[in-house]
C-alpha cells in the first residue's frame, strides 16, 4: 500500500490547477526572453527541433522524477529528501539535494527580480511613448540609462519583490492558486494578441520559416548542447520549485500526464513567443541573432516604428512581467515552506523574512550594472572576471541546477524501491513505466552531464564542441 502523507501547506484544488501552476513556474523570462534569442543565434528551425527532442528525452523524465519526490514527501524539498531518505534506508545527506534546490531558487529570484524590474520599467516607458520613432542608438540609450541608475533599478526590483510576496503570503489556495488562475490565461491571451499583431503588421511567413524550417548547416555539437541546456533550464528543473509544487498535487492525479502537459504548455509558450517576436523583427529589417539585447534593445525599435506599436509594445512587456511573476512565486515558495516547517512560524512571517532577504541579496545584482561594475569577486580563481550578478547566474544555472537534475534522477530511478516508484507514479502501462525508468536512469543523467560539462567549458577545452 502506498505511503500517504499530508501537506501542512495545502493542496491544489485539481490536476488542472497544478498544470497551470507548474507551467507558470516553467514559463518565465527563459521562454519569452531567452528562447527567441537562443533560436535566433543558432539558426532557428534546427535549434527548435533539437530543443523539442530534448524536452521529450531529458525534460519530461526529470520533471516526472521531481514531481514524484515532491508528492511522496509532501513537504519542502529539504524535509522531503530527509523523509524519503529515511523511507528508502538512504543517507540523511540526501537532504542536501533539497537544500541546494531551495538555495538555487532563492538566489535565482534575487537577480531574476532585477531583470523582471527591467520589464516593469519598459511597460511604463513603452506606454508613455518613449520608444516612438526611436533609432537603434536611442533605444540603446534608454536601456543604458535604466541599468546605470541604481535608484531606478532598486525601485523596480523592490516593486517586483513586493508583488511576488503579496501572492506567496496568501498561501497555496488563496495566493498561488488564485494568481495562476488569473495570470496564466492572461499570459496566453496576451501572446495570442501579439501573434495576431505579428500576422497583420509583421513578416509572419519569414518568422514561421525561420522557426520551423531546419537549417542543418547550423547543426553542431555546440548548438545541440545549447538546445539541450535550454530545454532543461526552461522547465524550472532542479531548483526545488517543481518538487514543492508536486507536494501540493492531489493523490489521484497522474504524474506522467501532468508532467507531459506542463512540458507541452511550457514549450508552446516558447514557440508562440518566437512567432510573436520574429515576424516583427524581420518586418523591420532587424537582426534575429541579437542575443540578450533582442528584447530590450531591438524590439522597442520595431514597436516604435510600427502602426499600433505603442499599444502592442506595452502589451508585450506586460506579457513579460506576467511570465516573470508566475515563475517568481514558485522560486521563493520552497524557502517560505521550509521556514514554516522548521520554526513553526506563520506564513506571513516566513514570507516577510524570505522576501526581505531575497531583496537584500538582489542589491548585489542592482549594483553589478552600475556602481559595482569595476568590482569583481574571486579574483585568482576560475570565477575571476565575474561580477556579483554573473557569479550568481553562473553558480545557479551552470552548477546547481544541472547537478540537482542529475541527483534527482539518481534518487528517483536508482535509490527508491520499485514499489515506491510504482505507488507514486501509478503508470498503468508497464512499457511506459520502463521507458521512464530507462530514460531517468541512463539517458537523462548522461545528457545532463554533457550539458553540465558544456556550460563549465570542459568540452571546449578538449575540443568536443
Amino acid at each position: 500500500m502506498a505511503t500517504v502523507r499530508t501537506s501542512i501547506h495545502g493542496y491544489w484544488s485539481s490536476r488542472f490547477v497544478f498544470v497551470l501552476a507548474a507551467a507558470g513556474s516553467a514559463v518565465g523570462l527563459g521562454n519569452i526572453w531567452k528562447f527567441p534569442y537562443m533560436a535566433g543565434e543558432n539558426g532557428g528551425g534546427a535549434f527548435v527541433l533539437i530543443y523539442l527532442i530534448s524536452i521529450a528525452v531529458f525534460g519530461i523524465p526529470v520533471m516526472m522524477s521531481e514531481v514524484l519526490l515532491g508528492r511522496r514527501g509532501r513537504s519542502s524539498p529539504i524535509h522531503t529528501m530527509s523523509i524519503l531518505a529515511d523511507d528508502e534506508g538512504r543517507s540523511k545527506a540526501w537532504q542536501l539535494l533539497g537544500l541546494m534546490g531551495v538555495l538555487a531558487g532563492f538566489l535565482i529570484l534575487s537577480y531574476y527580480s532585477v531583470i523582471a524590474g527591467w520589464a516593469l520599467s519598459y511597460v511604463v516607458d513603452t506606454a508613455s511613448g518613449t520608444f516612438s520613432g526611436v533609432t537603434a542608438e536611442q533605444a540603446g540609450e534608454v536601456f543604458n540609462n535604466l541599468v546605470s541608475n541604481p535608484q531606478r533599478l532598486l525601485f523596480w526590483h523592490t516593486l517586483f519583490i513586493v508583488l511576488t510576496m503579496i501572492v506567496v503570503l496568501r498561501g497555496v489556495s488563496k495566493g498561488l492558486e488564485s494568481a495562476v488562475r488569473i495570470l496564466m490565461p492572461a499570459l496566453f491571451l496576451l501572446i495570442i494578441i501579439m501573434i495576431a499583431y505579428a500576422i497583420l503588421n509583421g513578416d509572419f511567413f519569414a518568422g514561421l520559416k525561420f522557426l520551423f524550417e531546419p537549417d542543418f548547416s547550423k547543426l553542431s555539437p555546440d548548438m545541440v548542447l545549447k538546445a539541450m541546456g535550454q530545454a532543461f533550464f526552461s522547465l524550472s528543473l532542479g531548483m526545488g520549485a517543481i518538487m514543492m509544487y508536486g507536494s501540493y498535487l492531489p493523490e489521484d492525479a497522474s504524474i506522467a500526464t501532468t508532467s507531459f502537459q506542463v512540458a507541452l504548455a511550457d514549450t508552446l509558450v516558447a514557440i508562440l513567443a518566437g512567432l510573436a517576436i520574429f515576424p516583427i523583427v524581420f518586418a523591420n529589417g532587424l537582426e534575429a541573432g541579437q542575443g540578450p539585447g533582442l528584447i530590450f534593445n531591438t524590439l522597442p525599435i520595431a514597436f516604435g516604428q510600427m502602426t499600433g506599436g505603442l499599444l502592442f509594445g506595452t502589451i508585450f512587456f506586460v506579457l513579460l512581467v506576467f511570465a516573470a511573476w508566475t515563475s517568481a512565486i514558485s522560486l521563493i515558495e520552497p524557502a517560505v515552506a521550509w521556514l514554516i516547517e522548521k520554526f513553526s512560524i506563520s506564513r506571513l512571517s516566513s514570507s516577510i523574512i524570505c522576501g526581505f532577504v531575497t531583496w537584500f541579496v538582489g542589491l548585489g545584482t542592482v549594483y553589478s550594472f552600475n556602481t559595482w561594475t569595476k568590482i569583481e569577486v574571486f579574483n585568482g580563481t576560475f570565477l575571476e572576471g565575474k561580477s556579483f550578478f554573473d557569479l550568481l547566474d553562473y553558480l545557479t544555472s551552470n552548477i546547481m541546477l544541472p547537478l540537482g537534475g542529475i541527483l534527482i534522477c539518481i534518487f528517483a530511478a536508482w535509490l527508491m524501491t520499485e514499489k515506491s516508484r510504482h505507488d507514486e507514479l501509478k503508470i498503468k502501462h508497464d512499457g511506459a513505466y520502463k521507458l521512464w525508468r530507462f530514460l531517468a536512469r541512463y539517458v537523462t543523467p548522461i545528457g545532463v552531464i554533457f550539458i553540465f560539462l558544456h556550460v563549465l567549458g570542459v568540452l571546449e577545452k578538449i575540443n568536443l564542441t
